[in-house]
């Protein structure tokens, strides 16, 4: 290692592989299409779905490229919650006390992302990237074959989904780790919706998911 307090990008991007731990908040919700059905219009006006928070947490194999290019596998658990927010008609809800506004769906995913790193020319101890990729993820927790855990209904969700990925961020090279801060949003690319008679379920016709991650990432 180099004298001083930090590493230099030289040290460490030379290696054909590093290891890390990578640790983040994420944000998601879904996008969705509300059913347009003409009789389903005379109890409900519209479905929308809000940013909830979750975390997330991965292990980190780096493989080197060469000079600018890096390959990344990053297999990990992630914890996210989506709101939906049902806008009933007023004289429905009237008539219906019991009815909810708003549901969170959670999800426990088991995430297996594969990705490309392209990387700047290093200004100091910092180095830029931009990474895009595909992930597979399994929801552990998914009540697919769990119609009712309680006496309330669910919206249930297919367990596995498919997302492509884009992010940008930097690494910081310290004495003994690289540091790096990133962005990353993920698209949902299948239709997770599990047809169900609930109105809760039949308000839209299709869903996936849409993921905001802001990471943090320790790599030796």
């Amino acid at each position: 290692m180099g004298q001083g307090s930090i590493g230099t990008p030289g040290q460490f991007d030379r290696h054909p592989y590093h290891w890390g731990i990578q640790v983040g908040y994420t944000q998601s919700k879904f996008d969705l299409r509300y059913n347009d059905d003409a009789i389903l219009r005379e109890t409900l006006q519209g479905t929308t779905s809000y940013y909830a928070p979750g975390f997330h947490i991965a292990f980190v194999g780096d493989l080197r490229l060469g000079n600018w290019l890096n390959l990344r596998f990053l297999p990990g658990v992630t914890l996210v919650t989506r709101e939906i927010s049902y806008a009933w008609e007023p004289n429905y809800l009237a008539s219906h006390h019991l009815l909810e506004q708003s549901r969170n769906v959670e999800s426990v995913y088991g995430d297996l992302p594969l990705e490309l790193k392209l990387r700047s020319i290093p200004y100091g101890r910092f180095r830029p990237y931009l990474t895009a990729g595909a992930s597979y993820g399994f929801d552990l927790a998914s009540f697919r074959k769990n119609r009712n855990l309680t006496n309330q209904s669910i919206v249930r969700l297919e367990p596995s989904d498919l997302r492509y990925t884009l992010g940008v961020g930097f690494d910081m090279f310290l004495t003994y780790v690289k540091f790096a801060i990133e962005m990353r949003m993920t698209f949902g690319l299948l239709d997770l919706k599990v047809e169900d008679p609930e109105i809760y379920i039949r308000s839209f016709d299709y869903l996936n998911t849409r993921t905001f991650m802001l990471s943090f990432t320790f790599e030796g």
